[in-house]
């Protein structure tokens, strides 16, 4: 068919043209004309878009795992080692809970039918009490996914009152607030991790209940905010705090003379690794990282639990997690017990070594908590496709972070270390750091440093 509206090149009229067939809807083109918004929309993600088309790093198939090597991935004809994983402790190629799935589907299925609400397999019971003992929380409530939980939960929180959203709290925290707002809540947002700058809104908002938003450990600059001066903060004007810690959930835990890292013990989270309590807070974490299994939970006071159980619709009309991770979930659990403290040494061990690469060749990166998120930025974000490719090319697959997931600034690639990381992929790893940085133009720690030396002098 021509664009002009002449006749198409098989002769016949432009079906556009024809009469319109009785009871028969007439489709609607996928782009309008007029549809001046989208198109605005989509410069502001031209680089994204971009990306996602060209780059074989973006909306990858992977056509096969191979466990054998360690964390091996497939694309196609070629095999890289893959850093892009989220699965810090290596549960997802274990192999004791590998085969403890089947006992699972032969005695329930594969999926259970009903909403929460309408049926309750007795393994979300058993899961919630064991969750509760490890985190030392009052009570857990368990979802499917933390963005069914921030996106029903939130607005629950918050009524009509206000949030008070960290800045660089997760683009699901920001989405359910967002609901809220339209729910009628009112949005305040604080700077980054700044407890001085949350202070001065908290005492000029009005509106309760009030709630206060953020992250635990971050998912980009692996970083983990001071608990306790939030945690004060929330308790001196009535607020709830609620935090997200899905990337310190599993990886680290409470501290005790008898952990063999830094990362503490029992992977119970950021708040027990800082020795808060949760009074006044609602913990926000899954299962689905560290884990490898699609469930997710909230700790909580068993008052809020209940209510929550009739007003949160994923407990009332989702679908609930499959068996498989229910059965995941539980072996993992068995697994943590067992030799989780074991696993999480291996993660800090090979993550160190990661983060002492960088510190030797200068590159700058965010990460000052050795947490298994390494964010590497670049000097210039037009060069996110050239890198990546170079990465790709040399068998190392990571996260590609680009704009406008994030700042222009901060454009770059993210690794996650895990413990099935064997040691001939870090070798790896930092030998292709190495390179790229010979390379390419990277963000240098010395030039940071002078750069804030020359503006406070100006200040």
């Amino acid at each position: 068919m021509a664009a002009d509206g002449a006749p198409s090149s098989e002769g016949g009229p432009r079906r556009d043209l024809l009469p319109p067939v009785p009871g028969r809807r007439k489709s609607k083109p996928l782009r309008r004309r007029e549809d001046g918004w989208l198109e605005r929309w989509m410069a502001t993600i031209a680089d994204l878009a971009w990306l996602k088309e060209s780059h074989p790093m973006l909306d990858a198939v992977i056509d096969e795992v191979d466990p054998a090597r360690g964390r091996h991935i497939r694309i196609k004809d070629r095999w890289l080692v893959d850093f892009a994983s989220c699965n810090y402790l290596g549960f997802d190629l274990d192999r004791e809970i590998i085969e403890a799935v089947p006992a699972f589907l032969e005695r329930w299925g594969t999926h259970p039918s009903w909403s929460r609400l309408l049926g309750s397999p007795i393994l979300y019971e058993q899961i919630e009490e064991r969750l509760t003992s490890l985190l030392g929380a009052e009570d857990t409530l368990l979802l499917p996914t933390i963005t069914h939980i921030h996106m029903s939960v939130i607005p629950v929180l918050a009524g009509s009152g206000t949030i008070f959203l960290d800045g660089r709290a997760h683009k699901t925290i920001y989405d359910g607030a967002m609901i809220a707002r339209g729910h009628g809540a009112t949005v305040h947002r604080f700077r980054h991790n700044d407890p001085e700058h949350l202070e001065e809104l908290l005492r000029v908002a009005n509106g309760a209940p009030r709630l206060i938003a953020m992250d635990g450990v971050n998912s980009m600059t692996g970083n983990a905010p001071e608990l306790a001066a939030f945690a004060r903060l929330a308790r001196e004007h009535d607020a709830l705090l609620y935090v997200d810690d899905a990337h310190g959930f599993g990886v680290i835990g409470e501290r005790g003379p008898d952990e063999l890292c830094p990362y503490g013990k029992l992977g119970n989270g950021v708040v027990r690794h800082q020795d808060e309590t949760y009074d006044g807070m609602v913990y926000v974490a899954g299962f689905s990282k560290s884990y490898s299994s699609l469930l997710s939970f909230l700790a909580l006071p068993t008052r809020l639990k209940d209510v929550l159980k009739v007003a949160a619709p994923p407990y009332l009309y989702s679908g609930p997690s499959p068996i498989a991770s229910l059965a995941t979930t539980i072996a993992g659990l068995n697994v943590n017990e067992t030799r989780g403290d074991r696993h999480r040494f291996e993660v800090w061990r090979k993550t160190t070594r990661v983060l002492e690469r960088l510190r030797e060749l200068d590159i700058y990166t965010p990460n000052r908590s050795g947490y298994p998120l390494i964010e590497v930025p670049l000097a210039n974000h037009e060069d996110i496709d050239v890198v990546g490719r170079y990465l790709f090319d040399r068998g190392v697959y990571v996260t590609m972070a680009a704009y406008p997931l994030v700042p222009k600034n901060e454009v770059g690639f993210r690794i996650q270390v895990t413990a099935a990381n064997g040691d001939d992929e870090i070798d790896l790893l930092c030998e292709v750091l190495g390179e790229i940085n010979e390379r390419f133009a990277l963000q240098h720690q010395h030039h940071r440093e002078l750069l804030r030396e020359a503006r406070n002098s100006r200040g």
